[in-house]
């Protein structure tokens, strides 16, 4: 789907893309925060209601996103298996990199000393609460327990407590069991089914519209939450984020250059220099444009072109299956997620770190194609990490002045992995 925030410029118009208006909204925070000093607390409690604005949006997205894919996308049999195989084997190889990396760097410790000062920056705006080191939710290794905290007792609750799992499990439900009347039920069933996926698209259509609407106001959030951070603790504090983007990026390289090549050299038997050479063109465009729905034109072109790859493998791959390989959103939230238990002491123990790679499959598959879909499904992934929600509120806004350079590596990412995948098919199909 086409974001008008990506949308071309208007002839005669400068249209400053969303990256450039959040660095602008952090320059003039710390501008704002310098000058006003404690009298800045009140602009951090307007910023934070944005990204609580975010959350509950993105919580009914997800289910009319998944709703979406079932009953509107068909994926031919033998080739579905392949794919959904390689995909899950990308999924889980982005968790362990991106959980590896967070532990191995261990950034979020030196962020410990400063979440109190940040916290009692924003708690001064009335809006953030006290967070305690507790015990995460999940910390218990027992399955069934884990489990159980997902199986919703009612419809209602996933949707108040904005549980992404939850809300995906009811929607894959929903998904399925549309997808099977659809195919048994006679005409009139047909017809009915029929407006039920327009009613389903419709919503998806007019949730993202509102998070259009709700990212454009993302810039101002950034101005209020630095000013009043800054404010009560000095410029100093930005210095921290340079860690957390190390480290992020440090987990989406290893993954998108050191696993992908050993996939290739080993499945695909193509060597990693010509694959990255022939996918270049695709993956600065990522780059440059943080969108790997927009680069798709670019991506296909490449796989003709420069690949060889058949265009049924192309298509499969880079259309269908781009909803299920977005490595790069998957890794980032695991590894922000484990980062942030870090910064606020709170334990990580199996059962949390099963619930947030849970949290950021489903997130990352049932968001695809939604713009600043990392920046979404964020606050929900810190959820379900155990995160308190006045800590999320805290730590988003904050990360934002960098996240605009991490879109770019994630979509670069997502576009290698689409590529990969359809080499990958590609060979699979013509050794069967």
């Amino acid at each position: 789907m086409t974001s008008r925030l990506n949308a071309p410029a208007v002839p005669g118009k400068t249209v400053r893309p969303l990256w450039a208006k959040i660095i602008m909204g952090a320059a003039a925070g710390m501008a704002a925060g310098l000058a006003l000093g404690t009298r800045a607390a009140p602009l951090g409690e307007a910023g934070m209601l944005v990204i609580r604005l975010l959350k509950t949006l993105a919580t009914p997205l997800i289910l009319f996103a998944v709703l979406d894919a079932f009953l509107r996308t068909y994926i031919p049999g033998r080739k579905a298996l392949v794919l959904v195989g390689l995909s899950a084997m990308n999924a889980v190889v982005a968790i362990g990199i991106g959980l590896s990396a967070a532990h191995l760097v261990r950034g979020g410790e030196s962020w410990r000393s400063r979440m109190g000062e940040i916290q009692a920056a924003l708690a001064a705006g009335h809006t953030a609460t006290a967070v305690a080191p507790a015990p995460a939710p999940g910390a218990s290794l027992s399955l069934l327990t884990n489990l159980a905290r997902y199986v919703p007792a009612n419809l209602v609750d996933p949707f108040r407590e904005n549980s992404v799992i939850s809300v995906i499990m009811l929607a894959v439900l929903g998904g399925l069991s549309l997808r099977a009347l659809k195919g048994r039920g006679g005409r009139a069933e047909a017809a009915a089914l029929e407006g039920v996926a327009g009613l389903v698209q419709v919503a998806f259509r007019a949730l993202t519209q509102m998070l259009e609407w709700a990212i454009r106001l993302v810039p101002f959030a950034v101005f209020g939450v630095i000013a009043a951070v800054v404010g009560a603790m000095g410029a100093n504090v930005m210095g921290i984020l340079g860690i957390f983007l190390a480290t992020m990026a440090l987990g989406l390289v290893l993954h998108g250059v050191g696993w992908y090549s050993l996939l290739l050299w080993t499945v695909g038997r193509m060597s990693p220099f010509r694959f990255f050479r022939a996918a270049s063109d695709s993956i600065v465009t990522a780059l440059s444009c943080s969108s790997s729905l927009a680069t798709l034109p670019v991506t296909l072109r490449c796989l003709d072109e420069n690949l060889a790859v058949s265009p049924a493998s192309a298509l499969l791959a880079v259309c269908v299956g781009t909803n299920l390989n977005h490595d790069g959103i998957i890794l980032y939230e695991a590894a922000a997620a484990i980062f942030m238990l870090q910064a606020f002491g709170l334990p990580a123990g199996l059962g949390v770190q099963l619930g947030i790679a849970a949290a950021a499959v489903m997130a990352g598959i049932g968001i695809a194609g939604v713009p600043e879909a990392g920046l979404i499904t964020l606050p929900l992934v810190l959820g379900a990490a155990g995160l308190p929600e006045a800590a999320g509120a805290t730590v988003i806004p904050l990360i934002l002045p960098v996240d605009w350079i991490l879109g770019r590596f994630r979509a670069a990412v997502n576009v290698t992995s689409d590529m990969t995948v359809a080499v990958l098919l590609d060979r699979l199909d013509r050794k069967g």
